[in-house]
């Protein structure tokens, strides 16, 4: 029984003011996802700066960031950057798990890059080995980071979001992630109960397991996401670490009515759980790897962006500029057929 409805059996109330009553609780609690689709709305066009801060430090493909990148990013017209994190490689492996506080400021830097920039900041702590392969043994040492990164950042503009966990997988089963995202998503609001968080669905943040996610009712200051690379054998092709990957080179996205309708039945699925259950949707990765001709990269990354956008969703295309980037950090300028796919309009060189 509702509070409302408890107060008009009881007769504590008139019908009427009863009904306004209601009414004020409804608008309350519209106000309250109106915050969360506010701050998707912020999100905009974003990229991911990937393979950065989510690299060991000893990786020699790893992208070094500069503070022109995000010039860059900002004068292309993107709102904002998704900002990948491997935290489990910099936090102690005993309690009180402490961040390096070296790496740390590392992390700081790239954030206060962006929001100089007026780029709103997805701070995303990109994958834990020890939640993948022993969820219930590395709980705490995940709600220990989150607890140390709410307090840290507690001050920060509201503009930098957290997102709890990338791809939850491994061990991390539906059952096992609606019973840990709550838990890590208290962690946050222990110490900041106003900050907007993203979390996506196990199953690498696969749309079709939406249905499983486990999401408080009364908290509303949260954007689901989910990611997309379908069809896998086109969006992989000749990735190293996909087994078989080789084969399928050559293989080209058309654009035609049979890839245009799994790409929509695809987004229709996603967009219809958002509307059943008020949750703003964010799509925060997805991109074509660099093996893929050019043509078929431009036409599947806009027809995927025009379908988020379609939608109401935001997006936050991978990535900068690694294997599926956006811009050639060589030659420092964008690949203008993906960056006129993402923001409507070519590049050219983006230096300051």
């Amino acid at each position: 029984m509702t509070f409302a409805m408890c107060v008009l059996r009881k007769g504590w109330l008139g019908l009427a003011t009863v009904a306004t009553f209601v009414a004020l609780a409804a608008s309350a609690a519209a106000a309250q996802d109106d915050a969360a689709v506010r701050a998707n709305h912020a999100l905009g066009r974003g990229i991911n700066l990937g393979n950065a801060l989510d690299a060991p430090l000893d990786a020699t493909w790893a992208l070094h960031l500069r503070s022109d990148y995000f010039d860059a990013i900002k004068q292309a017209g993107f709102n904002s950057v998704r900002l990948p994190v491997a935290f489990y490689l910099h936090t102690a492996a005993e309690a009180p798990y402490a961040i390096d506080p070296g790496f740390l400021a590392r992390v700081d830097w790239a954030i206060n890059q962006a929001l100089s920039r007026g780029l709103v900041v997805v701070l995303d702590n990109h994958h834990d080995v020890g939640m993948e392969r022993r969820p219930d043994d590395s709980l705490p040492r995940l709600v220990a980071v989150w607890t140390q990164l709410a307090s840290h950042y507690r001050d920060y503009p509201k503009s930098v979001y957290f997102e709890l966990l990338n791809e939850p997988s491994g061990g991390l089963t539906d059952a096992e992630w609606a019973k840990d995202a709550p838990v890590l998503l208290s962690a946050v609001r222990n110490v900041d109960a106003k900050r907007t968080v993203v979390i996506g669905a196990a199953y690498w943040n696969s749309l079709d397991h939406l249905g499983a996610l486990a999401l408080p009712d009364d908290d509303r200051n949260i954007i689901v996401t989910f990611h997309y690379y379908v069809p896998l054998h086109f969006t992989h092709q000749g990735a190293s670490w996909m087994a078989g990957a080789d084969k399928w080179k050559g293989t080209a996205w058309t654009g035609d009515s049979a890839e245009q309708a799994t790409l929509d039945h695809d987004f229709d699925k996603a967009a219809q759980w958002a509307a059943a259950n008020r949750r703003p949707l964010y799509l925060g990765e997805f991109g074509a790897f660099q093996a893929a001709d050019m043509e078929s990269r431009a036409r599947w990354t806009r027809a995927v962006a025009d379908a988020a956008l379609r939608r109401g969703m935001s997006f936050a295309y991978w990535e900068f500029g690694s294997s599926f980037g956006a811009y050639d950090p060589t030659k420092l300028q964008w690949r203008a057929p993906l960056l006129e796919a993402l923001v409507g309009h070519g590049g050219g060189d983006a230096k300051p």
